[in-house]
């Protein structure tokens, strides 16, 4: 087979392991060569490509970002798009792509129903359905969790409110796992609006009766209940999302207005992105792109390769852009952590 490779949305520690993984697995037991197409779907539409070889991913697997690089571009959203991705596929003799993105990235497969994909899960958020866990989610959460430990000593030096904000537009998974395993006493996801005095109330508590400090963990993409807090307009990208970041330091404030307490905001932003993958993530993306040449090769095009349990399984693209992948009530309602 010939296969089309891309890497869009945001970029993630474990991008590379997934490529390399894809390409010597690929030419090694399937015979099969690899088209890499640059800036994702970008690179398809204004036709920047190159063959892969096992040259081209030796030494990758422990590095960070993608080779291929990427971007947020979408066919659907641009004038002629899915007739440039069909032109592609005839011009390079492609059987198929396999696709190595989030849910803008897969969700865009709905919008090409005659081009053969099979999709690999990738996203530091963990919102993607069909997987247990996407390539860049352990990462990112041990990252965030480790700078989050990090804000303890100088919260108990100076007696301060910490409050740190990581990445999560829809689903809370980061600010949750690196909540719960820093033992904060906050955690504030997008998947429950908060009430910044139950917040407050909450330090409180903690200041009287535990110790005089705490630490409080936000995800970007938190919201207050209506009519309790004044959050402005975020900008949107240029797929009309929008840019978050902020909601840190409008509920420092108002945490520091409210109980006087001395407050302080870390913003952990794209950190959390960066570095080497664990080995949770280059083992799992090592698992899901040799499980997508096989898909292909099986001719099991619109599915999404995932991990359910310790098992590598597929699922219909349609069942993966029905919605995100958040945080279940069971899991948020834990004792002894507020978390909204």
């Amino acid at each position: 087979m010939r296969l089309g490779i891309l890497t869009g949305g945001g970029d993630c520690p474990g991008l590379n392991a997934a490529i390399r993984a894809a390409v010597r697995h690929g030419d090694a037991e399937r015979g099969s060569t690899f088209v890499g197409f640059r800036d994702g779907w970008r690179g398809v539409l204004e036709d920047r490509a190159e063959e892969l070889t096992d040259d081209d991913v030796r030494g990758i697997l422990p590095r960070g970002g993608t080779i291929l690089g990427t971007s947020g571009a979408q066919p659907h959203r641009l004038p002629g798009g899915p007739e440039r991705v069909r032109e592609a596929i005839a011009e390079h003799r492609l059987d198929g792509f396999l696709v190595i993105g989030g849910e803008g990235t897969i969700g865009a497969a709905l919008h090409l129903d005659d081009v053969p994909i099979v999709g690999v899960p990738k996203t530091i958020d963990n919102d993607v359905r069909g997987t247990d866990a996407s390539i860049g989610f352990h990462t990112a959460a041990q990252i965030a969790t480790d700078l989050v430990d990090r804000l303890y000593s100088t919260a108990e030096s100076h007696n301060r409110v910490m409050v740190c904000e990581v990445m999560g537009r829809h689903a809370g998974w980061i600010g949750y796992t690196a909540g719960v395993a820093a033992g904060a006493d906050v955690i504030l996801l997008p998947e429950h609006p908060f009430d910044i005095e139950l917040v407050c109330r909450r330090i409180r508590e903690v200041h009287a009766v535990r110790r005089p400090f705490s630490i409080v963990v936000v995800s970007e993409g938190a919201v207050p209940l209506d009519g309790t807090m004044v959050v402005p307009d975020y900008p949107v990208d240029e797929n009309g999302f929008p840019r978050l970041g902020g909601i840190g330091a409008l509920v420092a404030d108002e945490i520091g207005r409210q109980t006087r307490y001395e407050t302080r905001v870390t913003v952990l932003g794209h950190v959390q992105r960066g570095g080497s993958p664990s080995s949770f993530d280059r083992v799992l993306a090592t698992r899901l792109a040799r499980a997508a040449v096989d898909g292909a090769a099986a001719g099991l095009w619109g599915s999404l390769v995932g991990l359910h349990g310790q098992d590598i399984g597929t699922t219909p693209i349609t069942e993966v852009a029905a919605g995100s992948r958040t945080v279940p009530e069971e899991l948020w309602k834990i004792p002894e952590v507020l978390c909204s």
